[in-house]
């Protein structure tokens, strides 16, 4: 006879009381999947695909360690993780995560990040089933099996579905309210930045603008942004020519050069016909430059900077001091369009401001009251509150 060897009995109530974190390491896998297929949609936000990036490693990482060394202390923490990750999407859709550019904007639910969120929050309560109750025998071998397999399974709508994501934002397209250029409510698929002088600029979202448009009134924007701060020093502007027109009062002191509106340069910081000096603390702070044309300029033929973007005004209701050099504003004209002696008339030349700081109605905004000036005949005041701190 030959002596056999019986294999001694396998212990399956360890395998039944282990399925549960299977099941929850398989459900934390595929959000993670998802998660990381979301990341291509989010990429015109870095610090959001970071985001997106970060929480896919450590969820399909959990998953992971879950099947292959499977604990109690290992369940606390996906109890932990999947638990908080489903917390900050209820956030992020109820009011958005204001400490994340990209996700700062409540967004409504989505199949990608609904599907996602219920992973997460299965995997927390398999985590939280087994961390409590170890010994406990949860499922039958091949239901638990099959579970796992189908959580792994539907990822993949999901990470489909992520890839197409698509950011809905209101205010998509600018209408005409009391005067004033606003945008409506219905979804734009380019979100729409505010202008932030010290992030990247974008200008997108604002329907009528063609991409060259865009494209230059941005241009404009980031030369200005780089080559304006010259001017800081209001000292260093008088001592190059620039006057005050003696408006300080008003909270906004314009200081004009006046050999640079007679010259060929268009549009250049280096060489900016106004300066734009906010006086509200006491001091002079630049903040704008405010670009003229050429006398004998009108609205008719102002160059097209950004469409819908930008918008140019003159000033045909202000009296000067008769000074050659150095004119300074006295008040309005009268009735008839004229000034009383010794005051003067100046030709009005187009003019449009551009801000280095942030402004309610973006960074092309004309100043409010008298200061705005005159605009096209038929034109509505355009106040870009998409861009600006208005919105």
């Amino acid at each position: 006879m030959t002596a056999t060897t019986e294999r001694p009995p396998r212990d399956s109530s360890r395998d039944h009381h282990l399925r549960p974190l299977l099941i929850a390491g398989a459900a934390s896998i595929s959000a993670g999947a998802i998660h990381a297929a979301a990341i291509g949609s989010h990429a015109e936000h870095p610090q959001a695909a970071k985001v997106f990036a970060a929480v896919a490693l450590l969820q399909v990482a959990w998953g992971v360690a879950a099947l292959a060394w499977p604990s109690r202390r290992l369940a606390f923490v996906g109890l932990a993780l999947n638990g908080a990750l489903v917390v900050c999407w209820a956030v992020a859709k109820k009011s958005g995560l204001s400490f994340i550019e990209g996700l700062d904007v409540a967004e409504p639910i989505q199949f990608a990040d609904a599907l996602c969120a219920a992973l997460a929050l299965y995997a927390a309560l398999e985590s939280g089933a087994f961390a409590w109750r170890p010994r406990q025998v949860f499922a039958r071998p091949r239901l638990a099996n099959f579970s796992a397999g189908l959580l792994v399974a539907i990822a993949l709508p999901g990470m489909i579905e992520a890839g197409n994501h698509v950011h809905s934002h209101s205010h998509a397209s600018v209408v005409v309210v009391d005067g004033k250029a606003t945008l409506t409510d219905t979804a734009a698929a380019v979100p729409v930045k505010r202008y932030d002088p010290t992030q990247p600029i974008d200008l997108g979202g604002i329907a009528g603008v063609t991409p060259e448009q865009q494209a230059r009134a941005e241009n404009l924007v980031a030369v200005t942004l780089v080559r304006l701060p010259q001017w800081s020093d209001p000292a260093v502007a008088e001592a190059a020519g620039f006057h005050t027109i003696g408006d300080g009062g008003t909270g906004d002191e314009h200081l004009i050069n006046w050999t640079y509106i007679d010259d060929d340069k268009v549009l250049d910081p280096d060489h900016p016909e106004a300066l734009v000096y906010s006086t509200r603390t006491g001091k002079r702070v630049l903040e704008a430059a405010m670009f003229m044309l050429k006398p004998g300029s009108t609205l008719d033929t102002v160059p097209d900077i950004g469409g819908p973007l930008t918008q140019w005004h003159i000033h045909d209701n202000l009296c000067f001091t008769d000074d050659p050099v150095a004119p300074r504003v006295t008040g309005l004209t009268d009735g008839s369009g004229n000034c009383r002696s010794p005051f003067v008339k100046l030709q009005p030349v187009p003019m449009i401001h551009v801000w280095i700081t942030t402004n309610e109605c973006g960074p092309f905004a004309a100043l409010e009251g008298v200061g705005a000036g005159q605009i096209k005949p038929g034109e509505q005041r355009l106040c870009d509150q998409a861009h600006g701190t208005g919105l």
